[in-house]
């Protein structure tokens, strides 16, 4: 031992632990409210159990995602407006299982800063909160770094991890044949992709983040950090009309990228997008930055963030389950033969 004339203490070395605990201490009652059938602990331990019997399953299989925020992250932490993020981290990552087919049922997160400061830490992990609630996702632990000398300010870095589990055999996409209608789930704005364009748009214009808005009321940050919008419990009512053939998640790579991820070898689509009302935000994006037709529908999701695909004579049955979760289906296209992404109608 030394006699502590020069002794060093981790809080010297910029970790805080006490704020560690403190933090968790204050978002248990968020996690506690994300509870559904079949978890088994609380916050705390060294890991969390699930029961998947439980949770209402016979033969399940389980599927995983991770993903993050993107430079939506940069806006957010800019202006201080941070309370939403944790929800874009959330469908971010579920949104992708439902697409599998997988019901999601627990989240974990990980938080990494320089220096933590308990509240945006718990304003952030709040929204991860309110994101698993909404879909129905238990928020069973995760992870908060505290790494002085890797983050600079007040940077902070997201993560998420979802399980989800679905019974043998019913993964999608299945049996997706032409002829074979799209319907396209409308999104609530840019989701979470294609912000480092955003960024560069928004500064070429001129604007900051906090100004008003060209395209809408109030600030222009507002429009910009609209949470991505979870598609989870419209589309669990789509799985259990059985007649649900693929769903796709209009991420990175926008509709020409991500639709073809749900489609056999061989088959193609035709989408009309004279057949949905583009928001404002991407008439504005797309007309800032000059941006050609290719290159929007490759970049954003240009107001379509989810696509359902089942057959004709079912259509009006799946329409109805995704409209009795508030989802606003729209017939949008139609599965052709092909191996292309093919559009009519114009942005």
């Amino acid at each position: 031992m030394t006699d502590g004339k020069n002794s060093l203490t981790y809080a010297d070395a910029g970790v805080d632990i006490d704020a560690g605990n403190a933090l968790v201490e204050r978002i248990k009652p968020a996690a506690k409210s994300t509870k559904r059938p079949g978890v088994m602990d609380g916050l705390g331990g060294f890991g969390a159990m699930f029961d998947l019997k439980a949770a209402g399953f016979t033969d399940p299989i389980l599927v995983s995602a991770t993903d993050g925020v993107g430079t939506k992250l940069r806006i957010a932490i800019d202006t201080g407006h941070v309370d939403t993020v944790g929800i874009d981290l959330v469908a971010m990552c579920v949104n992708d299982l439902i697409c599998q087919g997988a019901i999601p049922l627990f989240f974990l997160d990980y938080f990494a800063t320089g220096k933590l400061d308990i509240d945006t830490a718990a304003r952030v992990i709040e929204g991860i909160a309110e994101g698993c609630r909404q879909a129905n996702t238990a928020l069973v632990g995760g992870e908060t770094a505290e790494m002085p000398g890797m983050y600079e300010g007040d940077d902070f870095d997201l993560a998420g991890f979802a399980v989800g589990a679905m019974e043998r055999g019913t993964t999608l996409p299945r049996d997706v044949a032409m002829g074979d209608v799209l319907i396209g789930l409308p999104s609530s704005g840019v989701h979470s992709n294609g912000y480092s364009l955003v960024r560069k748009i928004v500064e070429n214009s001129g604007l900051g983040w906090d100004d008003p808005c060209p395209f809408g009321d109030g600030a222009l940050s507002k429009h910009l950090l609209e949470p991505t919008k979870l598609y989870i419990r419209p589309g669990v009512a789509a799985l259990e009309t059985g007649k649900l053939k693929a769903l796709a998640h209009i991420t990175g790579g926008g509709l020409s990228e991500n639709l073809p991820r749900a489609l056999p070898e061989g088959l193609g689509t035709e989408i009309d997008l004279d057949s949905w009302q583009r928001l404002p935000i991407f008439d504005w994006l797309i007309t800032q930055a000059g941006l050609d037709q290719a290159e929007a529908l490759k970049t954003f999701n240009c107001g379509i963030g989810m696509i359902a695909i089942t057959s004709a004579e079912d259509a009006d049955t799946v329409m109805a389950a995704l409209a009795d979760e508030g989802a606003a289906p729209i017939r949008i296209g139609q599965v052709v033969n092909g191996a292309d992404v093919t559009y009519s109608g114009t942005l």
